[in-house]
């Protein structure tokens, strides 16, 4: 499919597998890329499945989500299923309950730590009993599904802001831009700390969360311009300690490949705190 439809991708139309969607701002262009569309699957004899065809939508289901003009949300009927799971009874229930929410992680901030006590019954040696926090965090993922944030898709043409956060044992961040005044979170992310990880000093978890996220958004983040809410002195003491670590040093040289600009939290408090906890 995109050997076929190579010099439209990304302009006109995007494409997964066998799925794609054809997309332009008005209905004219819409019709004249569809147009397009349709004569090179004539031209190559490929066969659509109507049923499975919708032409001409504001938005629709694109691979479990739902897409318009206003961004990204979860798809409704999906979610409501979820919402009606009793709390799982095996271990096998709980690694497929988050299975299912997993998912939608990128909707659901700070989803590792919410799932940390159902992620502990899946370790190994474990007693599997659903204790009163296990029914908490099963409760909760199903609200924060239900009241899933509207995603927006990335503006190229503005700078990426990016948030992070660490406790003692997840680490967690959101990926968002300023639109009309207000930050609209892009995507959401997290972690569970390693052994190790877990021992790290509070300056290392503070750090260890932004490179995290300049990993997991890295895709976004690379040659485009991008400011980072955090503690000043953290980065501090990351790029003027003497007797640096192997591994801080690798976190070094990973944040200079992106042009990024630090601004402090105490200036953005109650920017980060609306998003992260």
């Amino acid at each position: 499919m995109l050997a076929i439809f190579h010099d439209l991708v990304e302009k006109t139309m995007e494409v997964f597998m066998d799925d794609f969607s054809v997309f332009r701002k008005s209905f004219e262009n819409c019709l004249s890329c569809l147009d397009k569309m349709l004569q090179r699957y004539e031209d190559t004899n490929l066969c659509l499945n109507w049923e499975k065809s919708h032409f001409m939508v504001k938005e629709g289901i694109v691979l479990g989500h739902k897409i318009s003009k206003n961004g990204i949300k979860v798809d409704k009927a999906k979610v409501d299923v979820i919402a009606k799971l009793p709390h799982p009874t095996t271990v096998k229930g709980v690694r497929s309950f988050l299975g299912y929410v997993g998912f939608y992680r990128r909707f659901i901030q700070d989803f590792s730590k919410i799932s940390r006590p159902m992620t502990h019954l899946l370790e190994k040696n474990t007693p599997f009993i659903f204790f009163e926090d296990c029914l908490k965090a099963f409760q909760m993922l199903k609200k924060k599904l239900t009241e899933a944030p509207i995603l927006i898709a990335p503006n190229w043409d503005l700078p990426f802001e990016l948030m992070c956060d660490a406790s003692d044992f997840a680490i967690g961040a959101v990926l968002g831009q300023h639109h009309e005044k207000h930050f609209r979170p892009i995507h959401y992310a997290s972690k569970t700390m390693t052994d190790v990880e877990s021992n790290y000093t509070t300056m290392e978890k503070e750090m260890l969360a932004v490179v995290y996220s300049f990993k997991k958004f890295r895709s976004y983040l690379i040659m485009n311009k991008s400011i980072v809410h955090m503690d000043h002195f953290a980065l501090k003491y990351l790029f003027a300690k003497k007797d640096v670590k192997a591994r801080l040093l690798r976190w070094v040289l990973l944040l200079q490949e992106f042009d990024f600009k630090v601004l402090d939290t105490k200036g953005a408090e109650n920017l980060a705190a609306d998003h992260l906890s």
